[in-house]
């Protein structure tokens, strides 16, 4: 958004989907939000905050004054003459500063989901003295007036973009500052050892003593050790917020588009009994185990008969060149080919997941595949859920922990997040060479300062008061 906007001005949105439907909310925060919005509702009941109230939306006085005066200029009508015009029944409900989602006053008014409608509510707001909200901005006024920190902010994003239920509770999981009250300890570490050092260089006077180099590297590493294991979140992290490609490939006729019916559990790519079906790649998102899953069923790997099946190959190959993981599926019922190796081979670059499939019509022997290996029926779904379950196990998670709440709270699942982290690990590490080195405490404290500005661009900044706060309460130096 446009930070030069004047965040003190009433604000003034649609907070629902553009288009029709069943209801549709218009969101007003600000000093004036009740004064903006009081002409245009006649209410059943006065408004109380935290309550919803019924009524009806109609034509402001404004507006009102300018159809009676229509066609008669200057004519003067008394306003009790004519009621005023009902446009539509809403509930509005009335949120008083500070509890609301930005800490203003605000004004939801929810109408019937016509666009006419809601434009309308928004341009009576307008005309009244609202600006328009910009992308955004409500959040924003929320961070800056202290009602979440950053983290929880790219959360609300993670929360409306969610594909799956996993994914919105672990969004739901960031909004409620799992990953701040995670860094939090980690953060009181890093200033603690900042106010220590800055006291030892501004107070040597007061018999404040010098960290000896040993202490140092110690608190150093037990700030470092959980940043490293909170980076490690970040692969797992990553899936879960973007989901990964999983494309299934195969000779013609080993029941490949079969599997990728029973994963989308729909009759979404054809089947039939004559190979070489499948000519071009077709894709499918689901969710498995919560994470979006990228399914992609591809043609037969074989020597093309005619130029189509030859650009459908070729296809195949390039969607497991650039997929997260490859399901290679064989006829369990058939000895195992030269092209099942020469396949294998290919997919040797990528994590691959074996599924001997057909297995209803018997199992031969074949030599050790590499990767894992699953046997599956696509006819009558046996070995469907092992199959889902070695998907998981392949992308660091497992059936249980996405079933309920047993998820581990503040993971990363933000590049941006990663790389602040990564930024304050490098930081830290530079520290640890500069006290080996012997360097003055005065340009250490440059290092762990540079460690603590991306832990601060992720939670919030810690102030100079926070520092000197911890320094003489620590220390007996204000006497």
């Amino acid at each position: 958004m446009n930070l030069g906007v004047n965040l003190d001005d009433t604000i003034v949105a649609i907070a629902t989907p553009l288009g029709r439907g069943g209801i549709g909310v218009v969101r007003i925060a600000g000093a004036r939000a009740l004064e903006i919005a009081s002409p245009m509702l006649r209410l059943k009941h006065p408004l109380e905050a935290g309550h919803a109230v019924f009524g009806e939306l109609i034509e402001s006085s404004a507006g009102a004054a300018e159809l009676r005066s229509a066609g008669q200029p200057g004519a003067a009508v008394p306003t009790q003459s004519l009621p005023a015009q009902r446009i539509d029944e809403v509930v509005v409900t009335y949120f008083v500063k500070p509890h609301s989602y930005t800490t203003d006053d605000i004004i939801e008014v929810s109408a019937h989901g016509s666009p006419v409608v809601l434009r309308h509510i928004v341009e009576l707001c307008v005309a009244a003295g609202a600006r328009l909200a910009e992308p955004g901005e409500f959040t924003m006024r929320a961070f800056l007036n202290g009602r979440i920190d950053l983290t929880q902010a790219e959360a609300v994003r993670d929360l409306i973009d969610s594909q799956t239920l996993y994914q919105a509770k672990v969004a739901a999981q960031q909004l409620e500052g799992a990953l701040s009250r995670r860094l939090q300890p980690i953060k009181q570490k890093l200033v603690e050892l900042i106010a220590l050092l800055e006291a030892g260089i501004d107070f040597a006077e007061d018999d404040v003593s010098v960290l000896p180099d040993a202490t140092i590297l110690t608190q150093i590493a037990a700030v470092r050790a959980p940043l490293e294991q909170l980076s490690a979140t970040f692969a797992y992290g990553k899936i879960v917020h973007e989901g990964f490609t999983l494309a299934i490939v195969g000779r013609p006729n080993v029941g490949k588009s079969s599997l990728f019916n029973r994963l989308v559990e729909r009759e979404r790519a054809i089947v039939t009994a004559t190979p070489g079906t499948t000519r071009d790649l077709i894709s499918e998102t689901v969710a498995i185990g919560g994470i979006p899953v990228k399914l992609i069923d591809t043609a037969g790997i074989r020597k093309a008969l005619d130029e189509a099946e030859s650009m459908g190959i070729r296809k195949s190959m390039e969607a497991l060149a650039d997929a997260d993981l490859v399901l290679v599926v064989f006829d369990s019922s058939q000895e195992e080919t030269v092209e099942d190796a020469e396949l294998l081979r290919q997919a040797a670059s990528r994590p691959v997941i074996v599924v001997e499939n057909k297995s209803d019509l018997g199992i031969k022997k074949r030599s050790e595949e590499t990767g894992s290996k699953v046997h599956t029926s696509a006819v009558t779904g046996e070995g469907i859920a092992n199959l889902r379950s070695e998907i998981l196990r392949h992308i660091g998670g497992d059936a249980e922990s996405h079933s309920g709440a047993q998820v581990e709270p503040g993971f990363l699942t933000s590049v941006r997040h990663k790389g602040l982290i990564n930024d304050s690990m490098a930081a830290l590490d530079a520290a640890k060479t500069a006290v080996t080195g012997k360097v003055p405490h005065e340009m250490l404290l440059l290092d762990l300062y540079n460690a603590l500005r991306p832990l601060d661009a992720i939670t919030g900044a810690t102030t100079t008061d926070d520092i000197l706060n911890l320094i003489f309460s620590k220390f007996c130096i204000g006497k």
